[in-house]
């Protein structure tokens, strides 16, 4: 595993998320792709949270990847760029559109790095122009590099909802609730 985050917690990257939970991984990464829209939460000075719409840099059909980690890229000085460069702390989330949750859905959590190096942020852009057709010059945003502490999932099938819930080092939990 990557390290240890917030109280002692084991965090991932997210290959090895991949690994450990690869149906959980693999369903995020198939609504990432889809929707093209994640919802981000980060902790705002006075610490309420805040919830921001994002892309996923998407890359020939897969969620783009560096190295095995997950990064995130956002407009230079925006609130949620400061709120991630003050506390790293965040979630995301699969930005479910169906209210039968058929698709299921993914909600992740962990700590966020700045990223600062010139050559990393400029491999990062050429992604970032793969995925949406603007070129954004190192910059002209930011980078976090992420670091999971755990994911959870639900999906509805039929009159079952299979919860999913995984943590670095702890494996999968699987709760399916019939209602």
């Amino acid at each position: 595993m990557s390290g240890t985050g917030p109280y002692g917690a084991v965090m991932a990257t997210w290959t090895e998320f991949a690994d450990g939970a690869p149906e959980l991984a693999e369903l995020a990464e198939r609504r990432l792709v889809a929707t093209k829209l994640m919802m981000l939460a980060t902790l705002r000075r006075d610490g309420f949270p805040r919830i921001s719409p994002m892309e996923p840099v998407v890359v020939d059909g897969r969620l783009s990847l560096h190295h095995g980690r997950l990064w995130l890229a956002m407009m230079p000085g925006s609130t949620k760029s400061r709120d991630l460069q003050r506390d790293g702390r965040f979630a995301l989330h699969t930005a479910t559109v169906d209210t039968q949750v058929t698709e299921g859905d993914v909600k992740m959590w962990g700590t966020a790095t700045p990223l600062s190096d010139p050559a990393t942020l400029a491999r990062f852009s050429d992604d970032i122009f793969e995925s949406t057709g603007y070129r954004f010059e190192v910059g002209q945003f930011d980078a976090f590099d992420v670091d999971l502490l755990g994911a959870s999932s639900v999906q509805v099938r039929g009159e079952t909802m299979v919860v999913r819930t995984w943590r670095p080092g702890a494996g999968v939990r699987v709760d399916e609730r019939t209602g």
